[in-house]
């Protein structure tokens, strides 16, 4: 019989966050395999190193497609079609625009006007050719750069989980630094707390229970620098090159695949509150809550966990559905 009053947990610093695996066995071979998992696909998706199947399609935009493995083929298409969705925040190709501003890799100053409105005209997701029979990427123009960090953790995590179920655990949690997935119900459900934006390590709004289900947030305070007065933090609006400015301080997807979550976190910033809980009507298994700078925290809706607010300065205004 499983002993789930005892959690065993494993970390390790891989893809520039702290890993988080929890297991109710005692398995150190398991967890290394876990971060061997982790490490290899990072070493595929990376665009913070010179060398990665990503690098090669941005190191030949222009010129030739490149044939990749399927796991990259397939987030790349999966990345695509989020950002061909009307008014998408979502853009795969924006990486000429994050390489510029380098917020949270020592950015700290906003560029030029005329570098945001150059970059831009590389940042059209249509002219990633994408063909399925070989596997192949193209960014048709010279100076387009692909960028999977905003779905990469997602599709990592959710592999990690069908890993863990293939070695018959079932009971577990991995969390890629935002991204938490989960495998079954200990001792009742899962505890997953809710950061409190542009506070001290630990400081929480609220906590979430959860069972069977990935919860990843976004946050503006997660990577930001200052000047001026103003906050410029690195969730980029696609259609203006500049930082999006919305009543949100952070969005949270709860969601049975962590990948969804990583999409619609983007999506959601890109429409704010009322727009996004009109969207998710319309897709029950997702939902969200947001927390604003009003010190509003706003459900989508509440049939998939458990939300109970901890900090007297923020109020719950409780699902919208």
């Amino acid at each position: 019989m499983l002993d789930t009053t005892r959690v065993y947990s494993y970390s390790a610093v891989l893809m520039g966050s702290p890993i988080l695996l929890k297991l109710f066995v005692s398995d150190e071979a398991l967890a290394s395999r876990v971060f061997r998992l982790i490490k290899h696909y990072e070493d595929l998706f990376t665009v913070n190193r010179a060398q990665s199947q990503v690098m090669d399609i941005n190191h030949a935009a222009g010129q030739h497609p490149v044939r990749v493995s399927s796991p990259v083929y397939a987030l790349i298409k999966c990345a695509k079609a989020a950002s061909m969705l009307p008014n998408s925040a979502f853009n795969l190709a924006i990486g000429p625009l994050v390489k510029r501003w380098r917020i949270g890799f020592r950015g700290d100053s906003v560029p030029p006007g005329e570098d945001i409105a150059h970059l831009l005209t590389l940042t059209d997701p249509l002219q990633v050719v994408l063909n399925d029979a070989d596997e192949s990427v193209y960014l048709a123009l010279p100076g387009m750069e692909i960028d999977l960090g905003a779905i990469a953790k997602g599709y990592i995590a959710d592999r990690v989980r069908d890993y863990l179920r293939k070695e018959g655990v079932e009971q577990g949690l991995i969390n890629l630094g935002g991204n938490v997935q989960t495998l079954g119900t200990p001792a009742g459900n899962w505890s997953i707390g809710l950061k409190k934006p542009f506070s001290q390590a630990g400081a929480m709004v609220g906590t979430l229970e959860i069972a069977h289900k990935s919860v990843v947030t976004s946050g503006v305070y997660e990577r930001y620098f200052e000047q001026n007065g103003q906050i410029y933090h690195h969730i980029l609006d696609p259609h203006t090159g500049y930082p999006l400015d919305n009543e949100l301080d952070s969005v949270t997807i709860v969601s049975a695949d962590s990948i969804d979550g990583d999409i619609w976190t983007t999506l959601m910033y890109g429409m704010g509150v009322e727009k996004a809980c009109a969207a998710l009507r319309a897709r029950p298994d997702i939902e969200a809550i947001f927390v604003t700078k009003s010190k509003e925290v706003i459900l989508s809706s509440s049939h998939h966990y458990r939300f109970t607010l901890l900090d007297n300065d923020y109020q719950l205004i409780g699902s919208t559905a």
